[in-house]
């Protein structure tokens, strides 16, 4: 990975190249290895270099092109690299001694910003166009590589981090209080804003390129509505096989001993699995990580959830020798207990501070066994294991009313649905926002207002309220009503960027997601929903495809994992810790603005003795107070605030 940095002043002020210089040093624990930069009078940019490919040695950035019109600097990691040097032919001579941030500038060579839709892997780029003076900045579809901006009246400056951005003594370091608010109830992006009101960032498939008269965008990646029709289920299983193989193995480029995040799932373990079929034959290791609740738990669990993912975990490393497996307990960690340290990382509030306590330990056992890359499948829901149930709607739209009645009745009997869960999925989504509310309230006794899991302040939200009304955006949380536009929906929400880059200069781990693989969303996007919802059976498309490596176990598993079931014994032990962060809140103006801290105050001091398995706890303690912990000791630290 790379840090980037670079600054156009608009005033002709020929200070650029000290300033740049002040962007990459600020931002050098994302990019320890080296450092270089280009100057022109008012214009600069630069990367700080962390070695992780085999090719990064012949990093030689910024580069320019063979005409000096351009001038590139690439955070790239490019997994189609192959691909692009025989379209782009590129002798195997130079492209076995081409850095991704070579052939990268050889792509926009060939065809300019359309080589965002040849390039496949995480990226984030910027170039300097000298003859037309102007900017262009990418970042690849789903965010996997950040990049921020700052656009004023006297200059233009762009970075990796907002830390990098706030070196320049002219951005404010002031939080952006209204999109942390609109963030908590929507858990959506809004637009190119971000947490900090002075820094804008390109959004995930996007372009933006900057002129004298400001930045313009437009997205690049917008997945057309294609339906692949292959003979039967087995030929779509088989192609899932294959799309997934791809996608592992460019993932596993310059590692030969990985780890991997290992639960109970379907995902985690098609990826651990995976990973381990193709190192055997050059003598690989994966180290398969898993997080369990502490000893002897045996407090209650939710329903149709798992408590201890481990035995399930076992099973699916067991039938590989080439993976080790580790069993990470967290104890009676506190969520607080590195927050300030992820405020440092990743500059923007975790929205999972229980899930980070284990995550974090994981990390920390990675970099004990010196492993520098660590494979997810956080993406897996939305591609491989894609439930279906959007088929229910479909059909109706279709009106298949005979083939909707035999999936319902299949749903009910081989899926774990009752009736009126299967009803719901059927008929909400043609519920208007204020009917479907009013149901899953009375009768799923399901408070879907986000005031429920949520701490915001109730003047707050009145006004956010408004503005999603004026939107469009619907805050009721309907099913969905068509598979397709489901999953681009969520899709287009994804940016882990700031994430991905933390872990990078915390752990020194580079975080690949093999179902984040653009082509295996494609390919996913275009299947049938009737194959992932088959005969009443949900993910029945990974179900199938991943019968070649994985136990039978874990394949017919109808219930969930749910990390951290322990999660609220290590929040009980930092009661005391809670109320002072209260406390400190209750002294910081933008937090008081923001977030509801009488109602966070009453959930400390009114602590549950137990039935922290119920919904309603668990909403209003790992989602709303820890939420609101989370964005309120943002602000408190943005500000300054010490209070």
């Amino acid at each position: 990975m790379t840090a980037l940095a670079g600054l156009w002043r608009l005033d002709g002020n020929p200070d650029a190249a000290d300033a740049c210089d002040r962007m990459l040093t600020a931002q050098r624990i994302y990019g320890p290895d080296d450092g270089a930069q280009w100057s022109e009078a008012p214009v600069a940019l630069g990367r700080r270099l962390f070695r992780l490919l085999p090719e990064d040695i012949y990093d030689r950035q910024p580069l320019h092109s063979a005409d000096g019109h351009i001038v590139l600097v690439a955070d790239v990691r490019l997994d189609n690299r192959d691909e692009l040097c025989a379209a782009l032919n590129l002798p195997a001579e130079r492209a076995g001694l081409s850095s991704d941030a070579d052939i990268l500038l050889a792509a926009f060579a060939r065809w300019a910003e359309d080589c965002c839709d040849h390039l496949i892997g995480d990226f984030a780029f910027a170039l300097w166009d000298k003859r037309n003076r102007r900017f262009f900045l990418a970042r690849d579809p789903l965010g996997a590589r950040p990049l921020h901006y700052h656009c004023g009246a006297r200059f233009f400056a762009f970075a990796t981090m907002p830390k990098g951005l706030h070196a320049l003594a002219e951005i404010s370091r002031q939080a952006d209080e209204d999109y942390l608010a609109w963030e908590m109830i929507t858990a959506r992006p809004l637009g190119t804003r971000t947490c900090f009101r002075d820094i804008a960032r390109v959004e995930p498939g996007h372009i933006a390129r900057v002129t004298r008269d400001g930045v313009s965008t437009r997205r690049y990646w917008n997945p057309e509505r294609k339906t692949l029709v292959l003979r039967n289920a087995d030929a779509y299983a088989e192609a899932c096989r294959e799309q997934l193989d791809i996608a592992v193995r460019c993932r596993l480029r310059g590692a030969n001993h990985v780890a991997t995040h290992l639960s109970a799932g379907l995902d985690s373990s098609a990826v651990t699995a995976t990973a381990a079929r193709l190192l055997a034959g050059p003598g690989g290791r994966v180290t398969a990580f898993t997080a369990v609740p502490r000893e002897n738990y045996e407090l209650p669990v939710p329903r149709g959830r798992i408590g201890d993912e481990g035995p399930f975990a076992a099973l699916t490393a067991a039938m590989y020798p080439n993976v080790e497996h580790v069993l990470v307990r967290t104890g009676d960690g506190s969520p607080l207990d590195r927050i300030d340290r992820y405020f440092y990382l990743f500059e923007r509030p975790v929205p999972n501070l229980c899930n980070m306590i284990w995550v974090s330990t994981i990390n920390d056992a990675a970099r004990e066994r010196k492993l520098k890359v660590l494979l997810s499948a956080s993406i897996g829901n939305l591609t491989i294991s894609y439930a279906g149930l959007a088929l229910l709607p479909e059909l109706v739209r279709s009106a298949q009313l005979l083939k909707l009645s035999r999936q319902v009745a299949m749903l009910v009997r081989q899926g774990g649905f009752r009736w009126r869960g299967a009803v719901a999925a059927t008929i909400a989504p043609f519920f208007p926002p204020w009917l479907w509310s009013s149901v899953s309230r009375w009768f799923r006794a399901t408070d879907l207002d986000p005031r429920a899991w949520t701490a915001i302040h109730p003047d707050r939200f009145s006004q956010l309220r408004q503005d999603a009304r004026g939107q469009h955006q619907d805050l009721s949380y309907r099913p969905p009503r068509d598979g397709f536009d489901e999953r681009l929906s969520v899709l287009f929400c994804i940016d882990s960027g700031n994430f991905r880059k933390g872990t990078l200069a915390g752990w020194g781990l580079d975080h690949r997601d093999p179902t984040a693989d653009r082509r295996l969303i494609e390919f996913c996007l275009s299947v049938p929903t009737e194959q992932f919802l088959r005969d009443g059976v949900q993910r029945a498309l990974a179900r199938h495809a991943l019968a070649d490596r994985l136990p039978q176990d874990v394949l017919l598993t109808k219930s969930r994992g749910l990390q951290a079931i322990d999660w609220h014994e290590g929040l009980t032990s930092s009661r005391a810790r809670l109320r002072d962060e209260i406390d400190r809140l209750n002294g910081c103006g933008p937090a008081v603005r923001t977030l509801d801290l009488t109602r966070l105050g009453g959930l400390v001091d009114n602590w549950p003795a137990d039935g922290w398995e119920r919904t309603d706890t668990i909403r209003s303690y790992r989602l709303a107070l820890l939420r609101g912990l989370s964005v309120g000791h943002f602000l408190r630290s943005a500000s300054g605030s010490n209070a």
